[in-house]
């Protein structure tokens, strides 16, 4: 009986270096990288104003390549096998400054180190951004927002910023899908108001 376990033990063994050595250098597989999409935002004209998009403030929890899934009020997981092509607050400077420069109704839009002429910052948090698996599986996207008057320190408005999206369908790309959806409606949003506040 012990001699059969042992053979048994040995065959796993074997199949589970195979498997390693199928991979290149041997290593876990590569995990599925996904990044977000700008949306397209109506212009109500173009202006001389020029906007800085400063890079969202984040708890650590969100500060990463990890994407998060909420498991309850106080408890998150990461999605397995699954990543964010890059920090996930650089990601949503990127895209955000992006819908900006799409909606067509500022002379100028930058991150710090591009020179311009700045009228007035873009500063946000993110609050969340994930998928809350405790409530059946409904992608949720949170963003605080402060217009702040480049000139004098002021600021001119704030607001926060929150949409959701249920997840379609199994597996890592419906779950990042419907972040991506909540995503699209918040920076939409943000893009309009700030138009309409500067």
């Amino acid at each position: 009986m012990r001699s059969k376990f042992f053979r048994f033990a040995a065959g796993v063994l074997v199949l589970s270096l195979a498997g390693c050595a199928a991979l290149p250098g041997g290593g876990p597989a590569p995990l599925d990288t996904f990044d977000l999409s700008a949306p397209s935002v109506s212009a109500r004209g173009r202006s001389s104003r020029q906007v800085l998009i400063a890079q969202p403030a984040a708890l650590k929890a969100l500060d990463s390549q990890n994407i998060v899934v909420r498991t309850g009020a106080h408890s998150i997981e990461y999605l397995k096998g699954a990543q964010w092509a890059d920090r996930l607050p650089l990601i949503v400077q990127a895209r955000l400054a992006e819908t900006f420069q799409r909606s067509g109704s500022f002379a100028g839009v930058g991150t710090p180190g591009e020179g311009l002429a700045i009228d007035y910052q873009v500063i946000t948090e993110i609050r969340a951004f994930g998928v809350r698996a405790d409530k059946g599986g409904v992608a949720e996207v949170v963003i605080f927002a402060r217009l702040l008057n480049d000139r004098n320190g002021e600021v001119r408005a704030a607001r926060e910023f929150s949409a959701s999206a249920p997840v379609s369908g199994s597996g890592n790309q419906a779950y990042v899908g419907a972040l991506d959806r909540a995503f699209g409606k918040v920076a939409s949003e943000i893009v309009n108001w700030a138009d309409r506040a500067i």
